[in-house]
């Protein structure tokens, strides 16, 4: 194979730290994706949000050849399914009532990010297979129940199939530009009830006096974080979670990736009420996190949707990801994708009784997205239109 890694020149390191590894050689792996790099990750890690004491310990693979680095993987050995967006706290159930340990496990992810990315960082195929080996290899060393890979590319996904691992398939909703001019030339492709819904929704917001800023780089002070972090602790307290992150995250993304994070924020007589964070690559938006000190009709939709897709329009990005779930989204013109993930389970029958429910799980989820297109706010589906 072409670029393939002489067998005697290449080794596999297992850190709980990305401290050692120089972060242009890691964020060279990670090709420009935001999630990915070297300080988000950081920041994730030395703020504690995601650590041992979170219950997310580190346990990165590098793979290196001759002493550099050719690829990397991030992975955590987990003490709970929180914080992942790909669900299996029924597998976990099934191993409790059977009296065995599905705690610890090993995930390959972004901590607290459904977003689909590269999850085997490497320089060539033969890296990328090292690392899927070194991985399986890794999860039997330690004993844990399982090895996942969350949110991986589709080309990712079926590698990893191919070395013995079960796919998963979930949806999101994410919306496509097409070329719109404004958010009106986007509109005129719903039907006519879909578009005055939306149309009234943005009004509401309207006369009740609300305004936006969007925020990028330098233009993000301290005050405007420490006013998102009021928002996003309010809403998790308000539907009863605890959440992920800190301000001291929030902070030192702002510093360490300013180019890469926008904020929404809403305003009534010039006062915050209302913010969204968001966080982009060249080519898409991703919707974060969100909260609000002030409740009004509507303001969700516009503060994480509507604003979301104005921006993209303005800056000419080709795709805006409202997150995880959230068939609400479907009304709003967000268009239901297919996301992968890869499981392998180390307990023979529960692997078999996994891959009977994935493989029912797959026809049901390919009976929903015919159901959710035929609910499109659009005057007739395209074919072909989810990536």
């Amino acid at each position: 194979m072409p670029g393939a890694l002489p067998e005697s020149a290449a080794t596999i390191e297992v850190v709980d730290t990305l401290a050692g590894v120089a972060a242009g050689e890691w964020n060279r792996l990670a090709n420009g994706n935001p999630f990915l790099s070297h300080e988000f990750l950081s920041a994730l890690h030395e703020t504690g949000c995601a650590g041992a004491a979170a219950g997310w310990t580190p346990q990165f693979l590098l793979a290196k050849s001759r002493g550099a680095l050719v690829g990397a993987m991030p992975l955590y050995l987990k003490a709970h399914s929180y914080g992942e967006y790909v669900f299996d706290w029924a597998w976990a159930e099934a191993y409790y009532r059977n009296g065995i340990a599905y705690y610890p496990k090993l995930v390959a992810a972004v901590p607290f990010t459904p977003v689909t990315g590269t999850r085997l960082l490497a320089a060539d195929p033969a890296a990328r297979e090292l690392l899927i080996a070194a991985a399986l290899e890794l999860a039997r060393r330690l004993g844990v129940s399982s090895l996942h890979c969350l949110f991986p590319t589709r080309a990712e996904a079926r590698r990893l199939q191919a070395h013995g691992m079960m796919a998963r398939t979930t949806v999101q909703f994410h919306w496509v530009n097409r070329g719109y001019g404004n958010f009106e030339e986007f509109l005129g492709g719903f039907s006519h009830d879909k578009r005055k819904k939306v149309r009234q929704e943005r009004r509401k917001i309207d006369a009740a006096g609300i305004r936006f800023q969007w925020l990028e780089g330098d233009r993000i002070t301290e005050r405007d974080w420490a006013f998102f972090n009021r928002c996003y602790q309010k809403t998790y307290r308000e539907h009863g979670s605890t959440p992920y992150l800190s301000l001291e995250f929030f902070r030192r993304i702002g510093r360490t990736l300013p180019q890469r994070v926008v904020l929404i924020v809403a305003e009534r007589d010039g006062v915050p009420i209302a913010s969204s964070l968001n966080i982009r690559d060249a080519g898409r938006l991703c919707g974060r996190y969100w909260g609000a000190v002030q409740h009004y009709p509507g303001l969700h939709f516009e503060t994480c949707y509507y604003q979301g897709i104005e921006y993209c329009i303005a800056r000419g990005i080709a795709a805006f990801e409202g997150g995880s779930r959230g068939e609400h989204k479907l009304a709003r013109g967000l268009e239901p994708v297919e996301t992968c993930s890869a499981h392998w389970l180390a307990h023979p029958e529960f692997a078999a009784a996994v891959g009977q429910f994935l493989a029912r799980e797959t026809r049901g989820m390919g009976h929903y997205l015919d159901e959710l297109n035929e609910r499109s706010p659009y005057k007739r589906v395209r074919e072909g239109r989810a990536p």
